[in-house]
């Protein structure tokens, strides 16, 4: 079966040799490639523990909350580098109009998946400070946009992991000095930045799970964030 041309992963032993290609020439958009790309492998990370809370939330709820809380920041970068591109694409600047947009497919995902993945961290933090007693309508919001956040996950992967290590690894080992070590200290502060104010979020919010943690065993199964 033919692979689509918009999925992202190696497919011969030469797309595994590009991780030993050397550098390619400069190019301006360069560091918004990198720091989506290194933010995204983040996410995932964090994202593959989330998936581990969810065998047992209750009891690991506490970790669930604060690896949700960690989420935040790392996704609001993501998803500002991702607008940035897009409006100086769709505003014509020279640079981004040679490197072209992603395939179609991934360019209609974009906007759903930020806003999936929005609805999701944002109810969950809603039901935290909520409480059980009036979780309803939000655990219902929270469920649901989960689901639709995993399915455009899926294909968000399909379509950027591969090239995402490609550019983080090239990231990692590239020898630079000057304004190009610079400019990877200031994207590698970014990240920092965006995992720093998921501490704070998680710091603030932790304490206010006791309602959720405190509920006898048998409460409303079904009822958690």
């Amino acid at each position: 079966m033919k692979i689509p041309g918009w999925v992202s992963l190696p497919r011969s032993t030469a797309d595994l040799a590009i991780l030993d290609r050397p550098e390619e020439p400069v190019d301006p958009t360069r560091g918004n490639t990198r720091l989506t790309a290194a933010t995204g492998i983040v996410l995932v990370a964090l994202l593959a523990v989330e998936a581990v809370t969810l065998l047992s939330v209750r009891q690991l709820l506490t970790l669930h909350v604060i690896v949700g809380a960690l989420l935040i920041g790392p996704v609001v970068l993501k998803s500002a580098s991702t607008a940035y591109r897009f409006t100086r694409y769709y505003s014509g600047a020279p640079t981004y109009r040679r490197k072209g947009p992603p395939p179609l497919p991934l360019r209609l995902l974009g906007p759903l998946i930020i806003v999936a993945a929005l609805a999701v961290l944002g109810t969950g933090v809603a039901l935290i400070l909520v409480g059980p007693s009036g979780s309803g309508l939000l655990l219902t919001a929270h469920q649901t946009s989960f689901w639709f956040f995993v399915a455009f996950l899926a294909v968000h992967l399909l379509g950027h992991l591969w090239d995402a290590i490609v550019v983080s690894w090239r990231e990692l080992r590239a020898s630079l000095s000057g304004a190009a070590a610079r400019r990877r200290r200031w994207r590698y502060l970014s990240i920092v930045l965006a995992l720093v104010v998921g501490v704070a979020a998680a710091t603030l919010l932790v304490p206010s799970t006791s309602p959720w943690t405190s509920r006898p065993a048998g409460h409303s199964a079904t009822a958690r964030p």
